[in-house]
């Protein structure tokens, strides 16, 4: 399978030659690809900064304080990602307006997407305050985690509207071709919540119940700051900042094929992992190693894909489609050079990689085939990358719902059938590599039969 991967890749690199960009060209759009993906990979890594702070400061509590906040963290994070298309939808709707000329209108969809984010935040927190016992029992929390974790996790509920409508601010903030302000809040953001953390935990003495109010507080800053900026914006250029039905409406239809496309990437991330769980204790803890630093390398590559978006929906707002198909292929280009060098320092690194995590040799020994795995299907993942943000930005949502839809009924099956087969942790990243190369496979002739590229202020 690996094998298939590399010679799609070389295919791919091929055809991404021909016909040649200008040199100038290239140029331009290496110097568009830098300015918003460097920053935009140091806003990705902040969210993981701040559970990791979290962890830091609340595994000094006790072991069922850390114990709850895991709990707590995981259900939080996985809600927050599930509603990540407010951010995906947002950055190519307000491209394709700028790409337009029509800034007003930019911050007008802008502002659509962030009173969407307000109303589905309240939906969640409605949800989370009664039910967040059951919620907690249901995911199996000890007797001794369960009370920490509800509390972390009431109490973290009441920021979920903030962290919503930071999805949606990044996102207006990235169809204006503007990644260093995210950058500049996710630090400031980050540099508050470590500190307020610590300080009410320790300095407060409200045990858990303090980190989770120290980082509802950071999440209703970084919320504010984005808000004083968008609404900076509006004025400048008198948008509306009134809630408007029907645009709210037209941004979550917008949304609904990338929910798709993200809870079927969920379920086959979930699938892997109890896949990893059947084959046992030492399989399980490697796999949650190789899964941390498969979702670290994502966080890189997917700098390139928030690019893909912001850049191509400026050029097909702007009707330049040869722009759109140079950069596209440019930025193919970028993923399988970022995709090499990544897999090539994960070769290097596995030596020191693998004794920060584990020093038992059993573990070791499963994951470092496994771990090759992932080596060698970075470039495959580059590709993926890109040409999902390259999609995305074209507002072609609905054909990468049924893409990712195909690739969780390819991957299932395939994944399920190793513990039976007696296949161990390397044949569910060799699955895992399996359903890569069928995204890339679908993402691919996608962009090679044009049908994304619709230009317009409007898909």
């Amino acid at each position: 399978m690996v094998c298939v991967a590399y010679l799609w890749t070389v295919r791919l690199v091929l055809m991404t030659q021909a016909p040649a960009i200008p040199k100038a060209a290239r140029r331009r759009h290496d110097r568009e690809i830098v300015a918003l993906a460097v920053p935009a990979f140091g806003a990705l890594i902040a969210e993981p900064l701040f559970v990791m702070v979290d962890s830091a400061i609340v595994g000094h509590l006790g072991t069922a304080q850390l114990a709850g906040l895991g709990i707590a963290s995981a259900l939080l994070t996985t809600a927050v990602s599930v509603f990540v298309f407010l951010a995906y939808a947002t950055t190519s709707a307000v491209a394709r307006r700028v790409g337009a000329g029509d800034l007003p209108a930019a911050i007008r969809q802008g502002m659509d997407g962030i009173w969407l984010a307000l109303l589905l935040g309240i939906a969640v927190i409605a949800v989370a305050l009664p039910f967040a016992p059951g919620i907690v029992h249901l995911f199996g929390a000890s007797t001794t985690a369960a009370p920490y974790a509800i509390t972390y996790l009431r109490i973290s509920a009441l920021g979920i509207p903030a962290m919503l409508i930071v999805l949606a601010a990044t996102g207006v903030l990235r169809g204006l071709q503007d990644t260093r302000t995210p950058l500049n809040v996710a630090v400031a953001g980050f540099v508050a919540n470590a500190a307020l953390n610590a300080g009410l935990v320790y300095g407060g003495g409200l045990g858990i119940a303090g980190s989770a109010w120290g980082t509802v507080i950071a999440q209703c800053g970084m919320a504010a700051v984005y808000l004083a900026v968008v609404v900076r914006g509006a004025r400048r250029y008198g948008a509306s900042l009134r809630p408007d039905a029907a645009g709210i409406r037209a941004s979550a239809q917008a949304g609904v094929p990338l929910l798709v496309r993200t809870l079927s990437l969920r379920a086959i991330l979930m699938i892997a992992t109890a896949v990893a769980a059947r084959l046992g204790d030492a399989d399980i803890a490697a796999h949650q190693i190789i899964l941390s630093l498969w979702s670290l390398l994502a966080f890189a590559l997917d700098a390139i894909a928030i690019a893909g978006q912001a850049i191509i929906g400026r050029y097909l707002g702007a009707d330049d489609t040869r722009g759109a198909r140079e950069a596209c292929r440019r930025m193919v280009q970028w993923g399988i050079a970022a995709g090499v060098a990544l897999g090539l320092l994960v070769v290097v690194a596995r030596p020191l990689f693998l004794p920060l995590f584990t020093g038992d040799s059993v573990v070791k020994d499963a994951a470092l085939p496994a771990l090759l795995m992932v080596a060698l299907s970075q470039p495959v993942c580059g590709i993926v990358f890109v040409l999902d943000g390259v999609l995305m930005g074209a507002g072609d949502g609905p054909y990468l719902a049924g893409a990712m839809v195909i690739t969780l009924a390819v991957f299932t099956p395939v994944a399920l059938l190793i513990p039976a087969l007696g296949g161990g942790l390397t044949a569910v990243w060799a699955a895992m590599t399996l359903m890569m190369t069928v995204r890339m496979l679908t993402l691919w002739l996608r962009a090679r039969s044009g049908r994304w590229i619709v230009t317009g202020a409007s898909r």
